[in-house]
């Protein structure tokens, strides 16, 4: 798309407009997040136990989650638009689904029926991988957008939208359609798919500036020999400054970009050691074409020295499933990313069970409020969090020269920290500062891990990457939301117990406050704490292959661009 010397600069219009509509296709993403919002309604409405409402919710969470190495391969190999498309239609039909189930009502029966339970798990599943797909379209783009020194800001900076989708959507149905569930959701069925309209114009890949490089003519090109034999070449392309590298092994449909240095890949996933310690300049007159069996590689004029991206590797496929880093992050991400889940699902539930608790008044619309308010508040807090993270973790790697995996156990702090103020929270009107550091976490949490699986595994399958380890919270999700609901529903009969001041304190199922849900509170401190030990874990052996990087004087933290994660796999810290 963009020949030589066309190339959109850093800070171009068309990068930074490709960013802000990334930023506005991940705010229509996140509306998974707003389910607390309706969830008791939708209860009420439909007469669902609390085990069936957190079945609900937990199916868009897989939707999430589940789909993600599917939706990370595709934006790979095919780039953003395919599944922008798909977000459009699936989160259309989702929320058209839910809200036309949520107007039927039960009609003549007492209870929902199988059928139309299962298609409302259906339309939560696909609103879900809806969401997946346009988060998944924007975070790939903007990643391969940016270099670097700037990608945990920009990635933050979209991953910030996705976390502020539950307030932007709250609070337009608060002030336009105040107390209507109904418009609530049709709000998010129209809201969610629009910008993926102006997503697939908008949002797309656009090359890396390359600075300071030597144009090399096709007819200089001289096939690059190896001591092995091999029978991989090197091919110019025209259109681009720089040799690209181009073998039987790579995928079809990869996309490529500038290389500072050319390595073998092999079939098994992993690239090994260069076929030269360092990039070196070529004169202007290029003396050593003559040479038929080699060719030197331009680079900037400013340094020779060889610059690795991160820890220099590119993981995917079996060897990605081999690392030792990548089971630390997945289980860090199933407790972690389970414990905010189970609390984003449930958080309405909570503020029901604590209003109700003791409360003579209690108002079904008071309740409601209340359930916005928290919804809220963990919105924006998530916001603030992928964006501080952001600037904290570019700031700890440039400037203090230490990993941003550091960051981790103080993220992992705020986790436990949100659940021990839950337990002994007993008064809604507090409830906000669980909500506050719940949201704060885990949009710390989220803002940071996509840029440390660059790091760690590569940018060539990052999306693919992030695809599988995103699986995982569901599997801590499921297991926390399903035992919230259970414990739930298993304080119902303490509701029967006592008098029922009015009719609307049926919707709230459990008027036992803080004793409805503390047990599940207690299995949260746990594996947050398990979280803990291995994010210390993380930090350990991160700093184990920064120290081996310097002593032998590779520079990580000043890339101004870079490879698709084409680099190399240092045989002493393979994983």
């Amino acid at each position: 798309m963009y020949g030589s010397g066309t190339t959109p600069g850093l800070f171009s219009f068309t990068r930074l407009t490709a960013l802000f509509f990334s930023v506005w296709v991940s705010l229509s993403s996140g509306s998974n997040y707003v389910v607390g919002a309706y969830l008791p309604q939708l209860g009420a409405r439909l007469h669902l136990t609390h085990t069936q409402l957190n079945v609900f919710a937990v199916a868009g969470n897989v939707g999430v989650y589940m789909s993600g190495p599917i939706l990370g391969r595709i934006v790979d190999k095919r780039g953003p638009r395919p599944l922008l498309i798909a977000a459009f239609i699936l989160l259309l039909c989702g929320y058209s689904g839910i809200r036309g189930i949520f107007d039927a009502g039960l009609g003549k029966e007492e209870d929902l029926s199988r059928v139309h339970m299962i298609i409302l798990v259906l339309c939560s599943l696909i609103s879900g991988v809806g969401g997946h797909a346009g988060m998944a379209s924007a975070m790939n783009t903007t990643a391969k957008n940016f270099p670097d020194n700037l990608r945990a800001v920009t990635v933050g900076l979209v991953m910030s939208g996705f976390g502020l989708s539950a307030f932007f959507f709250s609070s337009i149905s608060h002030i336009l359609f105040p107390g209507n569930t109904s418009d609530f959701l049709l709000v998010l069925g129209l809201g969610t798919a629009i910008p993926m309209v102006f997503g697939f114009f908008f949002v797309r890949i656009i090359p890396l500036p390359s600075y300071g490089v030597t144009t090399i003519a096709a007819d200089d090109y001289q096939p690059l020999a190896t001591s092995s034999g091999s029978d991989e070449r090197q091919h110019y392309d025209s259109r681009s400054k720089l040799l690209q590298y181009q073998s039987d092994a790579t995928d079809e449909g990869e996309s490529r970009e500038p290389m500072l240095h050319h390595t073998p890949r092999t079939h098994d996933g992993v690239l090994h050691e260069p076929l030269a310690d360092s990039v070196e300049l070529f004169s202007s007159d290029f003396q050593n074409r003559s040479n038929p069996g080699s060719i030197s590689h331009p680079t900037r004029e400013s340094s020779s020295e060889k610059i690795v991206e991160g820890r220099g590797v590119n993981l995917y496929t079996w060897t990605l499933w081999k690392s030792v880093d990548f089971w630390i992050m997945c289980f860090m991400h199933a407790l972690l990313a389970g414990t905010g889940l189970m609390y984003i699902n449930n958080v309405g539930s909570i503020a029901q069970a604590l209003l109700a608790h003791s409360n003579p008044t209690y108002d079904e619309a008071e309740s409601a409020i209340w359930q916005a308010a928290q919804v809220s508040a963990i919105s924006l807090a998530s916001f603030s969090g992928r964006i501080l993270i952001g600037i904290a973790a570019d700031t700890v790697k440039s400037r203090l020269r230490l990993p941003r995996s550091f960051c981790l156990p103080v993220m992992t702090a705020l986790f436990i920290l949100s659940q021990l103020s839950l337990t002994v929270i007993g008064d809604v009107r507090h409830l906000w500062m669980a909500s506050v550091l719940l949201g704060l976490a885990y949009g710390c949490w989220f803002g940071l891990l996509p840029t440390i699986s660059i790091e760690w595994f590569g940018l060539a399958h990052f999306s693919e990457n992030w695809g599988i380890i995103s699986v995982f919270p569901v599997l801590g999700g499921n297991l926390f939301s399903i035992a919230f609901g259970r414990n739930l529903d298993a304080h119902e009969p303490l509701a029967e117990a006592g008098p029922i001041p009015s009719p609307s304190i049926t919707a709230a199922r459990c008027l036992a406050g803080r004793e409805c849900y503390v047990q599940t509170l207690y299995m949260n401190i746990w594996a947050c704490l398990i979280a803990l030990c291995l994010s210390l874990w993380a930090g350990q052996r991160d700093w184990q292959h920064w120290q081996g990087r310097d002593q032998r004087g590779e520079r990580m933290n000043t890339v101004d661009w870079e490879d698709t994660g084409e680099a190399v796999v240092p045989e002493d810290l393979e994983p």
